[in-house]
């Protein structure tokens, strides 16, 4: 079987027990493909960079109710 990184298409085989009805020729052998989103050569723990992902401006708005809560502690 062939696990597929789709961030950076890093391949590998190995076995598995997952079922998938597409397929991928390595080699010229033909294995059932299992696309993942992320793998040891693009998880940040593996790698050593960090990466923000700021998924709907969550950053943002943490630091727009920091801003309020301080401002709420300077007036007192």
């Amino acid at each position: 079987m062939v696990f597929r990184d789709l961030s950076n298409d890093y391949t590998f085989i190995t076995r598995s027990t997952v079922n998938t009805r597409e397929k991928i020729e390595v080699d010229g052998v033909e294995y059932p493909l299992v696309k993942i989103e992320i793998s040891n050569t693009s998880h940040p723990f593996f790698t050593g960079k960090m990466k923000l992902v700021d998924t709907a401006g969550r950053v943002d708005k943490f630091n727009r109710r920091l801003e309020k809560h301080m401002e709420k502690r300077q007036k007192k």
